[in-house]
């Protein structure tokens, strides 16, 4: 698959060694699943290691059931002068009908490291279509509503 280098795709079974107590698939597995994803997509962007720096707006749309193969649908929508942040959707499809659902989607962003785990700066991103514009525009608002998250809560803490 000859995807540009700021986007991945990633499948994964879903098997039952990943259920939890109602019989869907845990959230915390596919939180781990997320991370591993940003982390493939970001650091081949880099072409560095990065670390997780923060998860936003994670939202398990529907349950995510045992058999299920789920695609990641991963893609570099910001960069920082060290951040990256990477936009996740994902797509369960259940194997035998084929039928697909659209069951979470997240952004997380992660800071490229050098050899002495130190942040480094990344290549910036360009948005190149509407699509890429569409995204790029919204990251750059979650990032300015973080970082007045961040403000606030010094404040309050301060206090």
């Amino acid at each position: 698959m000859n995807l540009p280098n700021h986007q991945l795709t990633m499948t994964i079974l879903m098997t039952p060694d990943k259920t939890n107590f109602f019989g869907n698939v845990h959230g915390g597995d596919v939180l781990k699943l997320l991370d591993q994803v940003a982390y493939a997509c970001a650091s081949r962007y880099a072409g560095r290691h990065v670390v997780t720096l923060s998860v936003d707006q994670v939202t398990f749309r529907q349950p995510i059931h045992v058999g299920e193969l789920l695609t990641f649908l991963a893609s570099v929508n910001f960069t920082g002068n060290t951040s990256i942040e990477v936009g996740i959707k994902v797509i369960a499809e259940n194997i035998l009908t084929k039928e697909t659902r659209h069951v979470n989607s997240c952004f997380l962003t992660m800071v490229a490291m050098d050899e002495s785990r130190k942040p480094v700066a990344v290549p910036t991103f360009t948005p190149s279509n509407p699509i890429e514009q569409r995204r790029h525009k919204a990251a750059e608002l979650r990032r300015e509503m973080r970082r007045q998250f961040e403000e606030k809560f010094n404040q309050i803490r301060k206090s």
